[in-house]
């Protein structure tokens, strides 16, 4: 089993026994539901707000995972991300908290998929490609085409509408606007 996959199921595992509600989002899931890429990380949303801090760190540290910063605290308080690594691998796990409606909507609508022995939670693919549009960097872009590509006929274009609607008053960005023209974009190849 790939070296990503056994770290997924340790996470899965420990966030589990410590009732910590999660979904995997990010490169992870984009090649879950888009395509093939490169990714040295995995970001996962966490369902607590950074209350939660203790908690998640004796998860983590059971997986092992550790941190990457010395000051764990003052990073956590000022971006809400646990940052981490699994030393013998090297690979980085970002821990966005979060408990907003919406991501608490999305990590009730992940999927779950059985990977080493353990039930992984991936954000949904919608859920996902929401994610993408609000960061909107290029990758951001050419994971939510992929993901179109392969999924776009099983699209719950309801739940999209609302949710991009949302976040673009926010943003003042019109992210639905943006998803038809990926989403037709993919239609005409």
């Amino acid at each position: 089993m790939p070296t990503f996959q056994k770290l997924l199921a340790r996470i899965a595992e420990a966030f589990d026994q410590h009732r910590l509600p999660y979904m995997i989002i990010g490169g992870v899931a984009a090649i879950r539901y888009g395509r093939p890429r490169l990714t040295d990380d995995i970001d996962i949303t966490l369902g607590v707000d950074a209350t939660s801090l203790p908690v998640v760190q004796q998860a983590a540290s059971e997986i092992p995972l550790h941190p990457r910063v010395k000051e764990v605290q003052a990073m956590v308080e000022q971006t809400n991300v646990l940052a981490l690594i699994e030393r013998s691998t090297g690979i980085k796990v970002d821990c966005i908290f979060s408990f907003t409606p919406y991501e608490r909507q999305a990590i009730e609508r992940a999927e779950v998929v059985t990977e080493g022995g353990a039930r992984v939670r991936y954000a949904a693919p919608e859920d996902l490609i929401i994610h993408k549009l609000v960061a909107n960097r290029p990758v951001d872009i050419e994971d939510v085409t992929a993901i179109l590509a392969r999924s776009g006929d099983r699209m719950d274009r309801d739940y999209l509408r609302n949710w991009l609607q949302q976040f673009a008053s926010v943003l003042d960005r019109d992210l639905w606007k943006q998803f038809e023209a990926l989403e037709g974009t993919r239609r005409k190849t």
